[in-house]
């Protein structure tokens, strides 16, 4: 049994009690919010009530998801600077969805993305393309989540083989189904509140804790991390990670790429813009949630050099095995900073800080399983199949369905998936709504002969090209923890996509644009051109 796991296994009550605590929580307001949704607007867009404040927290507890928490806190813990790389592609991506996308989208659409898309362009093939990117990208997302959920949780309880992990995968994709079904849009938005500021009293409590052990002197801290990592003053400088040859410099500018313009086009972040009354609401709440997000990442500096001087590659080799992810380098931060392994203030603060992990995974799939299933139920089943005659309670009603079958897919494929690189899984959900959803966009609210075969390629070429290209890489083969690890078929050098597939997305719509003789109504861009930079006409 690993150090962490043989602590947890002592107080597995007081952990158990947590996570149950939080869930009965969750739950709860759930509940209260079910009863307040009374139609598509409440389903879909929580009634569009929340303020720019509270949509901000959401949307910092949507983005800050356990790769945020966990994997960051290790990688620095790990590899030093450039594990703080990572944070930075997260933040400066904000940035995008604030200048480019949070108000126009706000303006121009109801529910969903592909409401841009269709108001000037032909509505099935459109609505087609952009509903099987949202549900491609979503389920991506939603299998790194729960496979890090099982194995996160089995590792914390102590729990031995693959039976606790499964497990834990079915009872977090039936809480996702609950949340969604029941509470629709509000009560995720709560949910997603109550964990953000869990999430950020946790690192906070933490990167104070951290600061005492070194006397408030950040000097101090660095010091220490960089003489425990055995690595010396290249632990605190470029190119640990990075900067070994040229295939790895080109590795991470293809994955700063996705980070940075991912963001702008994931869909369980698209939908947060409509929970809001006004576009003016939208842009506060991306404000809000880049000081938030940014205020966390600061934090995650001090939680995983921290882990690198007290904890150790050592303690994480001790938890994790010979080749640490780094994912229990915050948990046994905790732990050390409660007094050790054994402790009572080691065991409640490990079992505090597991709670609000847990907590952060939940909140994420459940967002993930919002966005996914409203697509289907706005975009393909009403729009497409049922051509825009479903009544709003049909499509409310296919939207709760769809949460199911939607769960049940993301439950069947973790089950299966429990050794699968869940940071490749990340890299290519970013990478295609970078690829796919991103240019459809920008062309779509700026470039005015845009039309609809433009719009069908840059979404299929993005999507086919990222989803190719990361099962011929690395991640698809050739290593030990690759989708197909026995087997090596890889051609691909760069373990991210995004360096070819973004650009084939633009190129592709760019393409499809100027090689299609269908003409696009120049009265109907100018009312979208008013509508989303004024809001006139907005929903």
């Amino acid at each position: 049994m690993t150090l962490l796991a043989s602590s947890a296994t002592e107080h597995r009550g007081l952990i158990m009690s947590l996570f149950g605590l939080f869930v009965a929580a969750t739950l709860g307001i759930t509940v209260w919010a079910g009863r307040q949704t009374k139609g598509a607007a409440d389903f879909y867009a929580g009634g569009r009530a929340f303020t720019g404040f509270q949509n901000g927290l959401a949307i910092s507890g949507d983005y800050m998801s356990a790769a945020s928490f966990l994997g960051i806190a290790g990688a620095i813990a790990l590899s030093g600077y450039d594990g703080f790389l990572y944070s930075i592609g997260f933040l400066v991506a904000w940035l995008v969805a604030l200048l480019l996308i949070a108000e126009p989208l706000r303006n121009s659409g109801r529910f969903t993305m592909a409401d841009v898309l269709a108001f000037r362009m032909r509505q099935r093939p459109v609505r087609t393309a952009a509903g099987v990117s949202t549900i491609v990208v979503s389920i991506f997302y939603l299998l790194a989540q729960m496979v890090g959920a099982g194995s996160l949780v089995a590792l914390l309880l102590g729990a031995h083989g693959d039976a606790a992990k499964r497990w834990t995968i079915v009872a977090v994709g039936a809480l996702m189904i609950v949340y969604v079904v029941i509470g629709g849009m509000k009560g995720t938005t709560w949910v997603q509140i109550v964990k953000a500021v869990l999430l950020i009293a946790g690192a906070a409590v933490m990167t104070v804790l951290v600061l005492a052990k070194f006397h408030f002197n950040p000097s101090e801290l660095l010091g220490a991390a960089a003489k425990a990592s055995g690595k010396g003053e290249a632990f605190l400088e470029p190119g640990l990670k990075y900067g070994a040859d040229g295939t790895s410099k080109l590795n991470f500018i293809s994955l700063g790429l996705a980070l940075v313009l991912g963001t702008a086009g994931l869909p369980h972040i698209l939908v947060r813009f409509y929970t809001v009354p006004t576009a003016k609401a939208a842009r506060k709440s991306v404000l809000w949630a880049i000081g938030i997000i940014g205020g966390f990442y600061l934090m995650t500096l001090a939680l995983g050099f921290g882990a690198a001087a007290l904890v150790g590659r050592s303690g994480m080799v001790a938890a994790e095995g010979p080749k640490p992810s780094g994912n229990t380098a915050a948990p046994l931060l905790a732990e050390q900073l409660g007094g050790g392994s054994g402790t009572t203030g080691g065991a409640i603060l490990l079992a505090v800080i597991s709670a609000v992990a847990f907590a952060t995974i939940l909140a994420v799939v459940a967002g993930l399983t919002l966005a996914s299933s409203a697509s289907f139920a706005h975009d393909l089943y009403a729009n497409v199949i049922r051509r825009g005659r479903a009544s709003e309670k049909e499509e409310v009603l296919s939207a709760k369905w769809a949460a199911v079958a939607i769960g049940a897919v993301a439950i069947v494929l973790s089950l299966f998936a429990g050794k699968l690189n869940t940071a490749g899984l990340v890299a290519l959900a970013f990478a295609v709504a970078a690829s796919a959803n991103l240019p459809t966009l920008l062309y779509s609210l700026f470039w005015k002969r845009f039309n609809t075969v433009g719009a069908v390629s840059s979404v299929y070429a993005g999507l086919i090209t990222s989803v190719v290209l990361v099962i011929f890489s690395p991640i698809g083969s050739g290593l030990d923890n690759s989708l197909f690890p026995d087997v090596d078929f890889h051609w691909f050098p760069l373990e991210n996509p995004g360096l070819i597939s973004i650009p084939v997305g633009f190129l592709a719509g760019w393409i499809g644009t100027l090689l299609s003789k269908e003409r696009p109504d120049p009265e109907k861009y100018a009312e979208l051109e008013v509508r989303s930079l004024t809001g006139l006409g907005a929903h």
